[in-house]
C-alpha cells in the first residue's frame, strides 16, 4: 500500500501489508522451498488488497537484493518498477474499466509476453486483475494459457469470488481466499498513517475492514463526498413521485460507473437497515448515520429489508451482464419503499 518497504522486521516479514499474515507466509514458503505455483488466484472483495498482495509477490519473486529469503527490499529498480506496474516482465491485463468485459485479444496478447523469456528477471509475471469479467472466450483463452505456462512464468488471477470462474481454471490454480481486517485494525492502522481518530473510525466502518477501499478514501476526499451525495439521494427518493423516481433513473443510468458505485453506497446502507430490523448486535457500516437507520428499521419489517437488500444484490449482477442500464435504474427506483 506505500511504495517502500521499512526495515522493522515483523512488517518487513509481512511485505509491509497490514492483514493477510497468513496469505504472506504461504507465499513466502513457496519462494523460499522453490514450489512456486505456475497460477495463484487471490479471491475477496474488491479493496481487499487482492493487486496490492499480488504486486508484492511479483517483487518477492524478482527482488534482486531481497532482505531476507522471499522479503523484497522495496527500494531496487526493480521492485520500483514492478510497484508502478511498468516492469518489463511483467503484464497487468483487464479490462477498460470496473465493470467492464475483460476481452479474449488481451489474453492472446498476454500469451504471447508469456512464451517470451524474462528480460532482466527471473520470473515472467502476468497479473489478471478483476478475471470475473472476462467472457467466455477470454476465460477459455487463459485455460489453454494455464495449461501451456513455461516455466519461468507465474500468472496471477484476482477475483470478487472464485465460483465466478470456470471450474477449469480455479483447479490449475493456488486459490488464496482473503478476507477483510476487523473494523478496529484497520482504524488503527488508519491512525498509525497519521488519520484523526474519527476520520479513522469512520472510514475503518466504511471500508468494512476492506484495507484498500480505506486507503482510497482517505487519498479522495471526493469518495466521502460522493457517498454523502448518494446517500442524501436516496433519502429523498423514499417519498418522491414516480415521476421524480423517473427522472432520476434517466440520470443515473447515462454513466454506469457512478451508476454501479451509487449502488454499492446504497447497497451497505441497506444492509445496515437490515441488521438493524433483524436487532443485530452487528456494528453498522454508515455508523455517521446512524440515527436515520435505526428511524428506518423502526417502519419496516425484516422481509421488506432484506427483499431491497436482494434487489440491489441483483442489480450489481445485471450490471455485470450488460442488461440496459435505463431499465435495470427504473425498477431499482420503483422497488424503492414508501418510508
Amino acid at each position: 500500500m506505500t511504495t517502500s518497504l521499512i526495515t522493522d522486521n515483523s512488517i518487513t516479514a509481512n511485505w509491509n501489508l497490514t492483514g493477510h499474515h497468513w496469505a504472506v507466509d504461504m507465499l513466502q514458503k513457496h519462494i523460499v522451498r522453490g514450489t512456486t505455483r505456475h497460477a495463484y488466484l487471490f479471491a475477496g472483495p474488491p479493496g481487499l488488497g487482492r493487486r496490492t498482495l499480488a504486486l508484492r509477490f511479483a517483487q518477492a519473486l524478482n527482488c534482486p537484493s531481497p532482505l531476507e529469503a522471499g522479503v523484497p527490499c522495496g527500494t531496487c529498480r526493480d521492485c520500483r518498477q514492478i510497484e508502478s506496474m511498468k516492469h518489463a516482465d511483467l503484464s497487468v491485463v483487464e479490462s477498460e474499466s470496473e465493470g467492464g468485459i475483460l476481452k479474449v485479444d488481451q489474453i492472446r496478447e498476454a500469451r504471447k509476453l508469456l512464451t517470451l523469456k524474462p528480460f532482466q528477471s527471473k520470473y515472467r509475471v502476468a497479473l489478471f486483475l478483476r478475471f470475473q469479467e472476462a467472457n467466455d472466450n477470454a476465460a477459455n483463452a487463459l485455460l489453454k494459457t494455464l495449461e501451456e505456462a513455461p516455466s519461468y512464468a507465474v500468472l496471477i488471477l484476482t477475483a470478487d469470488n472464485a465460483e465466478q470462474l470456470l471450474p477449469t481454471i480455479i483447479s490449475r490454480c493456488e486459490v488464496l481466499r482473503l478476507r477483510p481486517l476487523s473494523v478496529d485494525d484497520v482504524q488503527r492502522e488508519l491512525e498509525n498513517r497519521g488519520l484523526e481518530t474519527g476520520r479513522a473510525k469512520l472510514i475503518a466502518h466504511i471500508s468494512g475492514g476492506r484495507m484498500g477501499y480505506a486507503i482510497r478514501l482517505t487519498e479522495n476526499d471526493s469518495l466521502l463526498d460522493q457517498r454523502d451525495e448518494r446517500l442524501n439521494d436516496l433519502l429523498s427518493l423514499l417519498p418522491a413521485s414516480r415521476v421524480e423516481k423517473f427522472s432520476y433513473a434517466d440520470k443515473l443510468s447515462k454513466d454506469k460507473d457512478v451508476m454501479r458505485q451509487t449502488i454499492l453506497f446504497w447497497l451497505s446502507y441497506w444492509r445496515d437497515v437490515m441488521l438493524r430490523t433483524a436487532q443485530a448486535e452487528t456494528p453498522l457500516v454508515n455508523v455517521d448515520r446512524n440515527l436515520e437507520i435505526e428511524d428506518i428499521a423502526s417502519r419496516m419489517d425484516l422481509s421488506a429489508s432484506r427483499r431491497i437488500v436482494g434487489g440491489l444484490e441483483d442489480a450489481l449482477e445485471k450490471m455485470d451482464r450488460n442488461v440496459n442500464a435505463k431499465m435495470l435504474a427504473e425498477v431499482l427506483l420503483m422497488d424503492l419503499p414508501k418510508v
